[in-house]
């Protein structure tokens, strides 16, 4: 068993090494000729559309070439230079037209991010409705019948649930306010009434004999 990892993780064998040698060599033919064909094919339509200076004609038969060129050397398949030209051929056709093309690689994006999402919510919303109006079998439409109805139940339901919790909301409000006039009433009359009975309480005076008269000689 090894007692330490590898230092080295490449090829090992002569026909490997051999392989690796044969790849640069390749690379080496291969990526000038494939920079070549992708500069004058992005030239050829920058000059076609009126972003670059130069003469459309000459620009498209130099970027036609290069990709002849790198087909004849193995850089790029022989099919996938014919479908470059055709799209080439287009696309300039299309601008020397006075249409609008594409003069980069890559996609420049003019929306937000924001943006970008809610366009893509909308375009899965559409593929939904869409799949969902296609052919149904008997059991998938009873489906979507009862689930419809069990929704358009549950939001009734709510709604009852909330305009009653709305109406016992105001009931008890109205209650608070009327109980609230009537005890600051009670409150106010309790002293009077106390006061008044304090004023009419008198104490009770004793009855006096009447005095004896003298009995008479």
């Amino acid at each position: 068993m090894a007692t330490k990892p590898r230092g080295w993780t490449g090829a090992r064998t002569p026909s490997a090494l051999k392989r690796v040698r044969t790849a640069e060599r390749r690379a080496a033919i291969n990526q000038p000729r494939r920079s070549a064909a992708k500069t004058l094919t992005t030239k050829a339509v920058k000059v076609a559309a009126g972003t670059a200076e130069g003469d459309p004609e000459t620009a498209l038969r130099e970027a036609l070439s290069s990709l002849d060129r790198a087909a004849k050397a193995g850089a790029i398949h022989p099919n996938a230079v014919a479908r470059r030209k055709s799209r080439l051929t287009r696309k300039v056709n299309a601008a020397l037209g006075g249409a609008h093309v594409q003069t980069s690689a890559k996609v420049t994006k003019s929306t937000g991010k924001a943006a970008a999402v809610k366009a893509a919510k909308q375009r899965i919303a559409l593929g939904k409705a869409g799949k969902a109006k296609g052919a149904q079998t008997a059991a998938g439409k009873a489906r979507a019948a009862l689930s419809k109805t069990a929704r358009a139940e549950a939001a009734s339901t709510a709604a009852a649930k909330a305009a009653a919790a709305a109406a016992t909301a105001a009931k008890t409000t109205t209650t608070k306010a009327a109980a609230k006039p009537k005890a600051a009433a009670t409150k106010a009359a309790a002293p009077k009434a106390t006061a008044k009975a304090k004023g009419t309480v008198k104490p009770t005076a004793t009855a006096k004999a009447p005095a004896k008269k003298p009995a008479a000689k």
